[in-house]
Formats: C-alpha cells, sequence, structure tokens
C-alpha cells in the first residue's frame, strides 16, 4: 500500500496536456519563440496564449515581447520557480508510478 499516495501533490496547472509539453520543452531549452513552441506542441495560437497565460499567472514562465524589425516577437522563458515546480511536479509523478512499499 502507498501511504504517500497524495493526489493533492499533483500541480494542476502544469498537468494539462498543452502546459505539460510547454514546461517539458523549456526544461531542455530554457527559452523559446511563440511560434517554435506552437510548431512543436501542434497548437493553435488561441489555445497556446490561453495556456502560456496560466504558466506565466502561476510565474512558471515569463514572457517577453519585443520586436524584430516591424515584425513582433513572444519569447518565452522558464523562470527558476518554473523550473522547481516542474522538477516537484515530476517527483510526485514519479510517486504515484513508483510508491514505495
Amino acid at each position: 500500500m502507498a501511504d504517500d499516495f497524495d493526489i493533492e501533490r499533483i500541480d494542476e496547472v502544469i498537468h494539462g496536456r498543452l502546459r505539460l509539453g510547454v514546461m517539458a520543452f523549456l526544461s531542455g531549452a530554457g527559452a523559446a519563440d511563440f511560434g517554435e513552441l506552437k510548431a512543436r506542441l501542434q497548437a493553435t495560437d488561441g489555445n497556446l496564449s490561453v495556456h502560456l497565460r496560466k504558466l506565466e499567472e502561476a510565474g512558471y514562465v515569463a514572457i517577453e515581447k519585443t520586436f524584430a524589425g516591424k515584425k513582433p516577437l513572444t519569447r518565452i522563458l522558464l523562470t527558476d520557480q518554473g523550473r522547481a515546480a516542474f522538477v516537484a511536479y515530476l517527483d510526485a509523478m514519479a510517486r504515484l508510478v513508483n510508491p514505495k512499499p
């Protein structure tokens, strides 16, 4: 029996498929532009924007909006808080699938 099983340890902000994809990608890349994330995650502009906003509100990502010439450029960066939350999420998931006896 897994006495340390606690479903509340699963971070709901990260747990959504698209948000998990953002966090997993950024954990390796550190930062990405909006178009790159959109292509990698096969997301629509609107859907990705909504999920990025939720991650930003949680403090897990920072969003920088600049211009490259006259073209808008949106860059998403994983914050230290986001990296810590992602590691905690992965640890919680590992405990769920491999509970200690």
